[in-house]
């Protein structure tokens, strides 16, 4: 008989053996000519004792978690901000373990001292001003000097970065990150979604992408479901092509959305500044792993694809929501590397982590990416061995323009 089933069949006797208990009692109660409602001095002292011995107990089982398992269980904080930020949620802490043992102890002492006594009738105490305008004020005062604290805080991590800043981009999706970092000139290129291609995921603005974008508009991929406004016209305009209503309303309602953004493109063509293409070209796009180099401040800035994401730094203290069509940012500096870290919590397989703190879907959990921050020296040999935007987007194969549409179905793209 397997362990789990005995365990089993132990609470399941327990219980019955208290059920029956129970059932003594009331049995017992009824033969004594006692109601229920009827409770003895007895009674009323053994539950005023137990509610002390249960503080006690109570008290003694939380001090040894906290002993146990430490303060909060996070760790150092590996950024400048963490270490202001500990100091204000360990203060907060404060607060509340002052306050959870001064109201318990009031909650069960009182309980325990004015338990109810043969021929001592309650005093009626309903309403004190006094108390009322303490209870009221010392609370707000709290909040208040916590709220202060904490927007403070909060404007420093959010505030404007130095000059000598590293800027970086982290782009989200379900359900990944992509880091893009700014390049020799550390300004990060411009970025229109409209740009948007499978070569160009990030929808990075240059000429060369608005070129691309513009045709894969007119023409599509042959790699793709998606077809270009040149082969929706040839489909529709070929009078040997014969569709149900729907499906030609819906390639009717493609074709149109698709024009109206191709002419946005040229729109785009006719005013870009080429001079500008060198901030987008230099920029660095990592997949797999986000590297920073200690001691350096980053100006970090978000973006979403689909869905609110959350980018959440839990060991440099930092998080921040990720909105579709917004941009968001903040700033840290790293202060302990990767190296040291392992060190410190003796643990050689440990590594900084980058998670999504919000459930974004189904394969939420698996939204992370390893963050290693390096010694100056590792970062500029990491760094050095990187491909640029330009020779990553100029260099991958072009796909041919599709000349049929899916002999199954025809699939609508949803721009």
């Amino acid at each position: 008989m397997s362990f789990k089933l005995v365990t089993l069949l132990v609470i399941v006797l327990g219980v019955l053996a208290v059920a029956q208990l129970v059932r003594l009692y009331e049995l017992s109660s009824k033969l004594r000519n006692r109601r229920e409602e009827d409770i003895t001095t007895r009674d009323n002292k053994l539950n005023a004792n137990l509610l002390l011995v249960f503080m006690f107990a109570f008290y003694g089982f939380f001090l040894y978690l906290m002993a146990t398992y430490g303060w909060t269980g996070r760790g150092d904080a590996a950024s400048k901000h963490g270490v202001e930020t500990d100091w204000l949620l360990n203060l907060n802490f404060g607060i509340i373990f002052a306050i959870f043992f001064l109201t318990n102890t009031l909650l069960f002492g009182f309980a325990w001292k004015y338990v109810k006594k043969p021929g001592v009738k309650a005093y009626f105490y309903p309403h004190n001003n006094k108390l009322e305008l303490i209870w009221t004020v010392v609370p707000a005062s709290v909040l208040t000097v916590i709220i202060i604290l904490g927007l403070k805080s909060w404007n420093d991590v959010t505030g404007d970065s130095g000059k000598e800043s590293i800027k970086v981009e982290l782009f989200s999706k379900q359900f990944d990150w992509t880091a893009r970092y700014a390049g020799q000139d550390n300004i990060l290129g411009k970025f229109d979604y409209k740009l948007t291609t499978q070569e160009n995921e990030l929808a990075l603005l240059t000429s060369a992408t608005l070129d691309s974008a513009i045709k894969y508009m007119e023409f599509g991929k042959a790699d793709s479901t998606l077809m270009g406004i040149k082969l929706l016209e040839s489909k529709l305009n070929n009078p040997k092509n014969m569709f149900i209503p729907e499906d030609r309303e819906k390639m009717e309602v493609d074709l149109d959305r698709k024009t109206r953004l191709l002419r946005l493109l040229y729109q785009m063509k006719a005013r870009h500044n080429a001079k500008l293409d060198a901030s987008t070209y230099d920029d660095i796009i990592q997949k797999d792993t986000l590297h920073l180099v200690v001691n350096k401040e980053y100006e970090v800035s978000f973006r979403a694809k689909d869905v609110i994401h959350s980018a959440y730094f839990l060991h440099l203290r930092s998080q921040m929501n990720t909105v579709p069509g917004l941009t968001t940012r903040m700033k840290f500096t790293p202060t302990i590397t990767t190296k040291e870290m392992r060190e410190r919590r003796n643990d050689p397989k440990f590594n900084y982590v980058l998670m999504c703190n919000k459930i974004c879907g189904g394969a939420h959990y698996k939204m992370k990416m390893i963050v290693v921050i390096d010694s100056p020296a590792q970062y500029k040999a990491w760094l050095k061995s990187k491909s640029t935007f330009k020779d990553d987007f100029l260099k991958a194969p072009v796909a041919p323009a599709p000349t049929e549409a899916p002999a199954d179905s025809v699939k609508m793209a949803k721009l």
